[in-house]
């Protein structure tokens, strides 16, 4: 009996799919690739996968990449994001050391919090980043 009163929400969800919704697919290396936005960064870039331009009011989804021996700039801002890494290695700079990651890792930095990754490989150094909706996207 709780599948069926859960079934009715269920066909709901469909039916809003069905009826017009805006569900973007795309491959990230469709979205435009565009230099790191900092000085200190070298071989870095960042692609909005999904943002305001979509319609996203909550988040902002980025896609960056770091080539080998690159590095994005170290620095903080006022909101928090969340990052997942898809392939390649690399490292997080946390309080002054840093912390290894690879294909899986996950890392989440509070506002204010400075950080700074580098690829410590030699194929690039892929992950996702969500930001909150307002913060710039790239």
């Amino acid at each position: 009996m709780i599948f069926e009163a859960r079934l009715p929400k269920i066909e709901l969800i469909w039916e809003n799919q069905s009826s017009g919704g805006k569900m973007k697919v795309i491959h990230y290396s469709e979205a435009e690739a565009k230099k790191y936005p900092s000085e200190q960064a070298k071989g870095a870039t960042g692609r909005v996968v999904i943002g305001k331009a979509d319609g996203a009011g909550k988040f902002c989804m980025r896609v960056f990449e770091i080539a080998g021996g690159g590095v994005t700039g170290k620095h903080a801002h006022k909101w928090e994001h969340e990052v997942f890494v898809h392939s390649g290695r690399g490292a997080i700079l946390r309080d002054g050391e840093w912390v290894a990651l690879s294909t899986g890792s996950v890392v989440f930095i509070q506002g204010k919090e400075e950080h700074q990754l580098k690829n410590t490989g030699e194929e690039p150094f892929v992950f996702v980043c969500v930001i909150p909706a307002g913060a710039p996207e790239l």
